[in-house]
């Protein structure tokens, strides 16, 4: 590409982008979504916002021969404002048979996968009130789990059934019914699920008791201490083996709680060990406290490959180190540890912990996460090995889209957001945050500033600007909400310094450009805008310059 095109589409992009995020900022759907879409993605919209859950408690009966599921949920809420109305999700092909409130029924009605509730008076401004869903029906299969949502039937061993739930993205209202939003999380819930005999369910939370039912089915009721994003809530059945540990964490002694196929244990025993109480220690290190000691850890062995469920992390890597025997970053460090473990685990941290109120602000479970793997391989192996795994993620980015998504449509952006968010965050820690005491805080506090909350990425990107007391602002939009990286421009005209600015699609970009002399120990951090300004390193040549691109995801042009 010629450099005069470079800077021409460049130059659109810039145009372009402030005008389509003023657009997206103002609550309007984009172009190309429906109104099923805003439906299920619009989280301030009047019948939605209108109520803040408190508690659920999800009832239900699983028929694993007839791929079905049958039962209720009760609803227990604060009305944010005065209502007649509210709307609740509940995926089309499933079966709303009636709505109870105060032992009556009420009138309901349905459009695309959302329904919405008629009282027969007004719900005041803080009131405290409930209402239980009747459903049933066969809820969607997934074809590709965790990729795609819905049940996954399988059978192992000589036909044992083993079935699981996976649908982030789609979202939970594909097998319960709920609040379908991540904004809104219950306080605390209750999960009872009843499986045929020789069947044992698995959900979130600690198992309050067990009950045999007539007929010879079992009845599980977990209860989630903790508030619980609707994605996380999984049900897995199994006829599971169940083995336990401890950890010595920093808020005191964590359960460990393992549930795995029985032809699986001895494997489950050794992988396991090998990787938790690491993953453990790293974690706490960088992020601070497990986030959900009350609710305990678990790993459950699941027909998939694996999901970040709360206090309930489906693991299905086949007891193999890196990602399905196989190292994403290409560099040798992703063998030694079992991806699944490690990465799912993270978000416990971020994603279950700290999760954004819409799924177009992803990158905040997903950056983090991807990140957490290179400080647990920098825990492990020293921070020459973590410098080069988080550059050997490169070669998974394909810079084709933003990584925030288009909001209230429940679209996320670029899957960029995994590796190039890594990269992002291993750049504002080289150029803003070198020092490993002060970076370590940095991550610890945002567990504290926003334990157990739901958030936006301005929140978090204002939290980077306050920690750092630089606006990062720019540089975050321009990783995020472009698809192209920031150039590096260096001139070196016939008379006089050589000359660098960035170019970049975001507006007011500025980032410190790290170069020094081939030769030389140590890169200077020289501060540098979209302006060309004269480079003041002696001895500077175009055959000489070495730019530090290891440790910051840049392009670079030099003349």
């Amino acid at each position: 590409m010629s450099r005069l095109l470079f800077l021409l589409i460049l130059l659109l992009l810039s145009a372009v982008a402030p005008a389509a995020r003023a657009q997206l900022l103002q609550g309007d759907a984009p172009a190309g979504f429906s109104r099923a879409d805003s439906l299920r993605g619009n989280y301030n919209s009047p019948l939605r916002a209108c109520y803040d859950i408190n508690y659920y408690h999800l009832d239900v009966r699983l028929d694993v021969a007839g791929r079905a599921i049958k039962g209720s949920n009760e609803f227990r809420f604060t009305a944010t404002r005065a209502f007649t109305q509210l709307q609740f999700d509940l995926f089309a092909n499933l079966t709303v048979e009636k709505v109870e409130y105060q032992g009556r029924p009420l009138p309901f009605t349905r459009e695309f996968n959302a329904v919405f509730v008629t009282f027969p008076e007004t719900i005041r401004q803080g009131q405290k009130a409930s209402f239980t869903v009747y459903y049933g029906g066969q809820p969607t299969v997934a074809k590709n789990a965790p990729w795609d949502g819905g049940l996954v039937f399988a059978e192992h061993g000589a036909g044992q059934p083993w079935v699981a739930t996976a649908c982030q993205g789609v979202g939970a209202s594909i097998w319960w019914p709920c609040k379908d939003q991540q904004a809104d999380e219950p306080d605390s819930m209750l999960i009872s699920v009843t499986v045929p005999r020789g069947l044992t369910n698995v959900s979130n939370g600690r198992l309050r008791r067990t009950t045999k039912l007539k007929g010879g089915a079992t009845r599980f009721d977990w209860f989630v201490g903790n508030p619980i994003n609707n994605y996380n809530v999984a049900l897995n059945v199994a006829n599971y083996a169940h083995f336990q540990d401890t950890y010595a964490g920093e808020k005191g002694p964590l359960t460990l709680d393992y549930w795995v196929l029985p032809e699986n244990l001895a494997k489950a025993k050794k992988q396991f060990g090998e990787n938790v109480k690491p993953m453990l220690k790293s974690m706490e290190y960088w992020f601070g406290p497990y986030p959900f000691y009350e609710d305990g850890y678990k790993l459950v062995e699941t027909p998939h490959l694996g999901m970040e469920h709360q206090s309930a992390v489906a693991y299905g890597n086949e007891y193999k180190n890196g990602y399905r025997g196989l190292d994403r970053s290409g560099t040798g460090w992703g063998l030694k540890w079992d991806f699944i473990i490690i990465h799912e685990s993270g978000h416990e941290w971020f994603g279950n912990n700290i999760t954004t109120k819409d799924i177009a602000d992803m990158w905040v479970h997903e950056a983090f996460t991807t990140y957490s793997e290179a400080l647990f391989v920098e825990s492990q192996f020293g921070k020459d090995a973590a410098r080069q795994y988080i550059h050997g993620q490169r070669r998974n980015i394909r810079n084709d889209g933003p990584i925030i998504g288009p909001y209230g449509v429940n679209e996320e952006g670029s899957s960029d957001m995994y590796d190039k968010g890594s990269n992002l965050l291993h750049l504002i820690r080289t150029s803003y945050v070198p020092d490993d005491a002060k970076w370590r805080e940095l991550l610890r506090g945002l567990g504290r500033t926003f334990y157990h909350q739901t958030v936006t990425t301005k929140q978090v990107v204002d939290y980077f600007n306050q920690q750092t007391g630089q606006n990062l602002t720019p540089v975050f939009d321009q990783y995020l909400r472009h698809a192209g990286l920031p150039v590096l421009e260096v001139r070196f005209p016939a008379t006089g310094p050589p000359l660098a600015r960035w170019i970049a699609a975001e507006p007011g970009f500025a980032l410190p450009a790290r170069l020094r002399v081939k030769g030389t120990t140590g890169f200077v951090a020289l501060p540098l805008t979209t302006t060309f300004q004269a480079l003041n390193l002696p001895g500077l040549t175009k055959q000489n310059l070495e730019v530090d691109t290891e440790n910051c995801y840049i392009g670079t042009l030099v003349e």
